[in-house]
């Protein structure tokens, strides 16, 4: 069957180690100095391992791959004790597999296998293991004192289609633009982003970690630098390790493109607020 599964890329990858224990299933493990996929059995594809390699080697693909298994899973699982155990069951509930998570408890209930009741009561709360992007957070708006509710503020988007896979680099909109390339997210984190990011530049957005076919983001980035020469490229991502991926992909793209152009990188916290703002 055809379904996402994760990619290493075998270049990239510096046998660090740290994608292992976030894996909640256990498929992956350092053989011969590199991470590799020991069973696509293992794999469901969510990719939470991917914000945890510092080097971007991880990505999720679309492949022929022998289907997830639960009871497989389990039966690697359930080796390595309560803690893991527990990772596992609120990585699937993390991540809305209530099918998985009901397929794990039944394997739990048939194998006489017993959670302690003081630490399942508190899986939920704190044992998260999945990609830090995918971290539940809630937090209230901040009072403003100044804020003016009544008064519409005029949006700066210039064009559409913004959507990388959807845009063309042919288009009049992207001609010797000011380009920013925004990550999925940020606009919603930025009370501001209209007004001080977007205004007067070009706009097309994608993920890092959820997009496929990023190959063709790579061409089309090179494309907006070559063909449409773009003077400048933005990079507005948020603080999660994945986001990381959106400034790589840019840096390559410029790289690898016969004009060289200015990147300009914008991290953003999950608050609004701008971490870091440098040209790289």
């Amino acid at each position: 069957m055809k379904r996402s599964i994760i990619k290493i890329d075998e270049a990239k990858c510096t046998g660090c180690g740290l994608c292992i224990p976030n894996c909640p299933e256990g498929a992956i493990q350092i053989i011969d100095g590199k991470a590799r996929l020991i069973s696509d059995l293992f794999c469901d594809g969510l990719g939470a391992c991917i914000g945890h390699c510092p080097e971007g080697a991880i990505t999720v693909e679309e492949r022929e791959a022998e289907p997830y298994d639960e009871c497989k899973v389990m039966e690697n699982v359930v080796k390595h004790g309560a803690n893991t155990i527990k990772a596992h069951l609120a990585h699937l509930k993390e991540h809305d597999q209530m099918t998985y998570y009901d397929q794990a408890v039944d394997y739990l209930n048939k194998n006489n296998i017993k959670i302690p009741e003081k630490e399942e009561k508190t899986m939920e709360a704190h044992a998260f293991s999945g990609c830090p992007g995918s971290r539940s957070m809630h937090f209230k708006s901040p009072a403003t004192a100044n804020d003016n509710s009544e008064a519409t503020q005029p949006s700066r988007l210039s064009h559409w289609p913004i959507q990388m896979h959807l845009i063309s680099p042919m288009a009049q909109q992207y001609q010797g633009a000011d380009l920013l390339l925004a990550a999925d997210c940020t606009a919603f984190s930025m009370g501001d982003f209209h007004k001080h990011y977007l205004n007067g530049k070009a706009l097309t957005i994608a993920c890092p970690k959820l997009d496929e076919g990023q190959e063709i983001y790579l061409e089309k980035l090179k494309s907006l630098i070559d063909t449409a020469k773009i003077n400048t490229l933005t990079v507005l991502v948020m603080q999660v390790p994945c986001c990381s991926g959106l400034l790589r992909l840019a840096q390559r793209a410029v790289e690898e493109a016969e004009r060289k152009i200015p990147i300009k990188a914008i991290v953003v916290s999950v608050h609004g607020e701008i971490l870091k703002e440098e040209w790289v």
